[in-house]
Formats: structure tokens, sequence, C-alpha cells
């Protein structure tokens, strides 16, 4: 019986996969890269056409040693490290070990990719090889190239400037760069003061608040009024005119429908991770990995999310079609749309042929899967369940209403509120915001009509000062 030899990353995946596989496969993992550039300078030459040297990472060497032995026996290779430039590289890196001790000879090499560990996805992949992509290859040294012209220079700027052992790289200079920029915003920012007024309103025994948006027939801007003389004038002069009680002159009332987010990408997902469960971004990417590797389930281990690095929102059909199987069962047959949503990459450059990240089978419900996760596990795939579920579901329908009330000559004041009609996806998910901004969903009017008195209770003239931009929280840098 021929024995093909398949290498991964992590010794995690290893295991699952070599399940999937049984005999006449053996797994085995290049715990991440086994090569990199020579850590001096000259590692790369731009005025060579940017050639690199590389060399065996030392703490890799007991584990491609352990691969240069596997090989000898193999009669083939398969690739199967991580479906990203990465991954690529890693792949191309081992062959051209491998190809140096010549142990490949004339061994067929097969490159293998799989977005999700489940034993369909691996049988397809090994069935569906391909030859190492050149262009991801290259587009991975280019990236490695920056990282080391770049940081090879910075570094000791840093050691001498900061503290030694800092890196600096393509990505780390630049998001410096912002925060440093923002800092110089708000180190410059002049706080400018300027009031509102606001009525705080009675009907029918609800309570409500309404602000000032004409005085004098002239329509406010934030900086109308600006001292206290000024307000305290206008609070009066209202006063007068309302004489203890508001008039409604105009209602408008308006449908909108709200549609859901798409599924999750890498840098979605840290946002969104960081905003609802309080995750910094290597601990979701740490989590997600663990996710993706796959879980002991009852006795099978099964990966339970799409690859987690991707700049992609697309979903399989073959997850669309269990999404719209599953949605009308779980939570009845209004809430599916009449055609499955379709999504477009905002990213330019975004990585097509990946999917967005999605749980392996929706039908592993987090109430399932509880058990068998730490609470950590659990949150983040709660949250990419959840996600995947409301992005194939129906819209929300929001009714919005404004209220306009007269209070003497050319004075108007506006109340605004809303009330979910049909809460469509919002039912189970509602993509969270960097600023918590007061949301007039949040507010319910009474039901009122043209002509219609309030009772007003006061006009409160409240003072405020611009604030400068906010520091970047870490959801908030990711995007």
């Amino acid at each position: 019986m021929s024995q093909n030899l398949v290498i991964v990353e992590s010794p995690a995946k290893s295991k699952t996969i070599k399940k999937y596989l049984g005999k006449g496969f053996e797994v085995m993992a290049s715990y991440g890269h086994v090569r990199d550039l020579v850590p001096k300078e000259g590692a790369v030459d731009p005025e060579h056409d940017f050639e690199m040297k590389y060399q065996l990472i030392e703490r890799n060497t007991k584990h491609v040693d352990a691969i240069v032995k596997a090989m000898r026996k193999a009669d083939a290779l398969y690739l199967a490290t991580d479906p990203d430039r990465e991954g690529e590289a890693i792949s191309w890196h081992l062959v051209e070990l491998l190809k140096d001790r010549k142990v490949l000879k004339d061994k067929p090499v097969h490159r293998v990719v799989f977005h999700e560990i489940t034993k369909r996805a691996i049988n397809d992949a090994i069935e569906h090889s391909r030859e190492l992509s050149t262009q991801l290859i290259n587009a991975q040294q280019a990236r490695r190239a920056l990282d080391y012209l770049v940081g090879f220079n910075l570094s000791p700027l840093l050691w001498k400037k900061i503290r030694r052992g800092l890196s600096a790289g393509r990505v780390q200079s630049p998001a410096l760069r912002m925060i440093v920029e923002r800092e110089i915003e708000i180190e410059k920012f002049k706080p400018r003061e300027y009031w509102t007024l606001e009525s705080d309103l009675t009907r029918d025994g609800q309570n409500f608040t309404a602000r000032l948006t004409y005085l004098h027939g002239e329509k406010l801007q934030q900086f109308s009024i600006t001292d206290e003389t000024g307000a305290g004038s206008a609070r009066q002069e209202l006063l007068q005119a309302a004489n203890g009680e508001l008039v409604v002159e105009k209602v408008e009332k308006k449908q909108r429908k709200r549609n859901p987010a798409a599924p999750f990408t890498t840098s979605t997902l840290q946002q969104e991770a960081s905003r609802k469960i309080g995750f910094t971004a290597s601990r979701t990417m740490r989590v997600a990995q663990q996710l993706y590797e796959g879980m002991d389930i009852g006795g099978e281990t099964v990966g339970l999310i799409t690859y987690m690095r991707t700049d992609s929102v697309n979903l399989a059909q073959e997850a669309i079609d269990e999404l719209r199987d599953f949605i009308p069962e779980r939570f009845g047959k209004g809430t599916l749309p009449d055609q499955p949503r379709a999504f477009k990459t905002k990213a330019k450059n975004a990585q097509e042929a990946h999917e967005a990240i999605r749980p392996t089978s929706v039908r592993h419900t987090p109430d399932d899967l509880k058990q068998y996760l730490s609470a950590e596990q659990f949150k983040l795939y709660t949250l990419i369940w959840k996600r995947t579920i409301a992005c194939q579901m129906i819209h929300a329908t929001i009714d919005t209403v404004s209220i306009d009330f007269a209070c003497g000559e050319g004075n108007r004041f506006r109340a605004t509120g809303s009330t979910v009609v049909d809460p469509g996806f919002m039912a189970v998910y509602q993509e969270g915001v960097d600023d918590r901004k007061t949301d007039s969903d949040e507010r319910l009017l009474p039901p009122l009509e043209k002509g219609d008195s309030c009772t007003l209770n006061e006009i409160r003239a409240d003072q405020h000062f611009t604030e400068p931009p906010p520091r970047f929280s870490e959801a908030s840098l990711v995007k």
C-alpha cells in the first residue's frame, strides 16, 4: 500500500486530519515556518532584484528532521498548510528544504487547500490538489522583505530611544503613526461652548422630551446659542410663549428597513469580539484557531468554524442551503427572505478565494456544544453562530415618528422616536457600534395627532462643550 505524507502547520490539526484520512496517510506538523531570513544585514538585497537569503529556523530543526525521515519512506507529499499566503510560503520553504536534503527526487508534490476541518472538506481537498502558487509565494516574500527592510532600519532606533527588543514593521509603524496623529489632534483641540434647549412634556401619563430646532424662524445649528445669557433669555421667552403647554403642529411617520450585517471577516470578528465580549484581537484569534482546528464533541473531533484569516464575506452554497433549511425550523417561516442574501467585500485586494468565518455546520448550535467548550470558546462560537444566522434572515422593520410642536411664532420643538414593528434578524443578532450615542430607536412616544396639546413641565437649557476625537479602542484601531 502506498504511503502518503501530509504536512499541516499545527499538531492539534494533524490529529484531527489523521482520523479523517485513515490508513495510507501519515500526518505531520511543521510547527509553523521552517525557514526565515538570515538575521543579519544583507538578507534582502535591493541592489540585486531583492534577492533573499534564508536559513532553517533553529527551534524547528527536530520537526524538519522528522519530516525528512518520513519523506524518505513516503511515495507522495501532500502540503496541507493554511489556505493563505503564509501557508503557501511555508509549503514552498519545506519543498526547498526537502530538495536540498535530496529526499523528494521524482515523488509527486500536491498542494491541498481546505477552509474547514471536516471529513468532507479534507477528503475533497485531497482529491482536488493543485500545484504550489508562485503568485501567493511571491506575495508573502514581498511582505517578508518589506518587514525586514522597514524593521532592520527602524528597530535599532527603537532600541536606542525606547528599549531593546521592540520590533517595528510595515504594520506597527503606520499603526503607531495613526495613534500619534490622533494624540496630536487631542492635544491641539480647543473646546467650544454651546447650549441646547429641551422641553419636558407629558401626555396621557407618558413623559418624553422634545428639542428646540427653530428659534425666531431660524433653524438652530450647533453653535447658534453659545452662552448662558443667550440660552437663559431664549428659555424665558419660550416659557412665556408656551403658557404651560405645547401644541402638535406636524406628525411625520416613516417605515424603514434595517438589513443585517455581513458574516464575519477577520477584521470584523476582532472588532465585534472587542465590543461585545471584551476580547483583545490576539485572544480572539487564539480562540478562533482552537475552534477551527477541531474540538472533541462527544467522541468525534470536528472543526467548528471555517478558516479565521479571511477578507471575504462570501458563503459557500452548501452553507447557504443549510441556513435556509435551519432558519424557518428554528425561528419560523416568516423569518426567511425570498432570496438568499449576497454580500460584497469592501476591502480592496481581498482574498476572495476564501469564505467568510462561519460555523462548519449551523446545526452545531451553541447550546448543544456548551458542555464541550471552555467559557471563552463558547462566547466566541456563539458570536460567530448568531452573526451567520442573522445574515440570512429577513430585514427588521422599524416605524419612525417625528413630531413638531409650535411654541409661539417661529419657534419649534421636535421629538423623535421609533418602534420595532418586526425585529427580523435583530431577534438573533445586532451589530455593535464603537461610540454609543443616544439612539432614537430606544425612545417611545405617545400616539399624537396634529392639534393635540401636551403639558409642558419644564424647559431646560443645557451647557455642552465640544469634545476632542476619542483615543482609539482596540476595535476602532483594527477598523
